[in-house]
């Protein structure tokens, strides 16, 4: 399933606090089931950084985008993160920090 890029601002920030909120679930379940999340913490903590910066800047009205640069995030996500249960929701982020919001 392909989610839609936003095509308002509300949108977009909504989603980077969908995302921040997604990122602290992860975490969570790590601790019901190590075996099978420990080896996300690294990334989740780098997330969690930029995720929470970013969502910062916006509610301060401090960000600014299309940039046409990848997050720091995406260089982990595009080798590590095939099974990345937040890939799809992180490529969106991405992409509409890179080319803006959607006007479909």
């Amino acid at each position: 399933m392909t989610m839609k890029t936003p095509t308002t601002y509300d949108e977009y920030v909504d989603l980077v606090h969908q995302a921040v909120y997604e990122v602290d679930e992860m975490r969570a379940s790590i601790e019901y089931d190590p075996e099978d999340m420990e080896r996300w913490t690294g990334l989740l903590d780098h997330l969690d950084d930029v995720l929470r910066q970013m969502y910062a800047e916006m509610v301060e009205d401090n960000y600014r985008f299309p940039t046409n640069l990848d997050l720091p995030f995406m260089p982990v996500i595009k080798r590590f993160g095939a099974d990345f249960p937040l890939k799809q929701l992180l490529l969106v982020i991405n992409q509409t920090h890179k080319n803006g919001l959607s006007h479909n």
